[in-house]
């Protein structure tokens, strides 16, 4: 049964606004980003949480000053985390969550920052206090605090959590809906993260779906043979349901299934982008495609020599076009295209050290205008004046 089928126009399409909003924003409230859309949310929530049950077996959660989407974890897959936070900033966030649970709704900036101290040394973490690790540390609380989950009551959270004091406000309701995993349940860290990539209730036809709004770019190759299965079967009926549930628009292709955003709401890393590194991973593109040997359906193989060849080789060819800092050091920048290709579900990393790339890679294959160092001007044609009337033309007599 389509959830939206009961619903006026005007209701169904706000509903499918809020459904594209939650799951851009999973923490929804009134005070953060897009939270206008809350009231709105709040009036359809019965029919929200509906529909997300039903297609992607996620648990919603609506009250008048906050919505939280609980979808499930990412597994082993890193490329859904937030781009400002290391493996070490996770795990003061960890930390940090541990600390709120029992220090009340105010404290000290100092206060906190020497609980979570104590918190890592009693889980056996070391956690000294030097550069790398205050800016860990601030990472994981300014990520709380977009979250809206602390509060800057007086001062701020600095950008390496110096000396300086603050008054730290905990909005304890939120801090109560952060944590989706089933932290109860699990035996280690690797069992609470493979309990929260479970598939939801209706097994392969919810993990396949949750797939193909998570992460939009899903190749045949990369999933388990039964997944793989189900969503060659149900192609067409997918590509209508996510249209009509999620305003996302469906490429079936031999290789797999994109889902794509037309107005580029759900995407949180864009590509192509203006910076030195998505403009030197698109123009390196057509290399590191042309001509390579393929290592399974739908990737080819690319060494990392090769990958520093072409990086040196468009380097070298525009100096003048890119940011200092990368063609300083060119190791970061190798190291930053085949990140940005790996977060993008481009690349993945082979047993060997090379990287496999996905043949949907062509898509975003440029097609430049012309080579700017090699470009001239035509030489201007000059054509020879003549004139209209010469002296020694005879006049017309009559």
């Amino acid at each position: 049964m389509n959830h939206l089928d009961n619903l006026s126009d005007i209701d169904a399409a706000n509903v499918v606004r809020c459904a594209r909003t939650l799951l851009r924003r999973p923490m929804l409230r009134t005070d953060g980003p897009d939270g206008e859309l809350l009231s709105l949310v709040y009036r359809h929530r019965a029919t929200l949480q509906d529909l997300f049950a039903g297609l992607l077996g996620y648990r919603l959660v609506v009250e008048r000053r906050f919505a939280r989407l609980y979808k499930s974890g990412p597994g082993n897959d890193d490329t859904r985390g937030v781009l400002s936070m290391s493996p070490r900033g996770y795990a003061y966030l960890a930390l940090t969550l541990a600390v709120l649970t029992g220090i009340g709704r105010q404290t000290l900036l100092s206060r906190l920052v020497a609980d979570i101290r104590s918190a890592a040394a009693e889980a056996g973490i070391d956690a000294p206090d030097d550069v790398t690790e205050r800016r860990a540390l601030t990472a994981a609380l300014r990520h709380l605090v977009s979250l809206g989950v602390l509060h800057e009551t007086e001062g701020s959270v600095a950008q390496d959590v110096l000396p300086q004091e603050a008054l730290i406000t905990i909005d304890t309701d939120l801090l109560g809906q952060l944590v989706t995993g089933p932290v109860g349940e699990a035996q280690s860290p690797a069992h609470l993260v493979e309990l929260a990539a479970r598939p939801g209730p209706r097994g392969v036809e919810h993990a396949v779906r949750r797939r193909l709004v998570e992460t939009p770019l899903v190749l045949y190759a990369d999933l388990p043979p039964e997944q793989a299965e189900w969503l060659r079967r149900n192609q067409r009926k997918e590509t209508a349901l996510l249209e009509q549930a999620f305003g996302l628009h469906t490429e079936c292709r031999v290789e797999g299934v994109l889902a794509a955003d037309p107005e580029d709401f759900l995407t949180d890393l864009s590509f192509p982008g203006v910076s030195t590194v998505a403009r030197i991973t698109l123009l390196a593109l057509p290399e590191l495609l042309d001509g390579e040997e393929e290592d399974a359906p739908a990737r080819h193989v690319v060494t990392v020599e090769r990958l520093r060849e072409v990086c040196a080789g468009l380097v070298e060819d525009y100096p003048a076009a890119w940011s200092k800092q990368f063609t300083d050091d060119l190791d970061r920048l190798v190291a930053e295209v085949t990140e940005l290709l790996r977060r993008m579900g481009l690349a993945a990393r082979t047993d060997d050290g090379s990287w496999s790339i996905s043949a949907a890679a062509h898509r975003w294959l440029p097609s430049p205008d012309g080579d700017p160092e090699r470009e001239r001007q035509p030489e201007p044609v000059v054509v020879p004046e003549v004139p209209s009337w010469s002296l020694f033309d005879e006049e017309n007599v009559s």
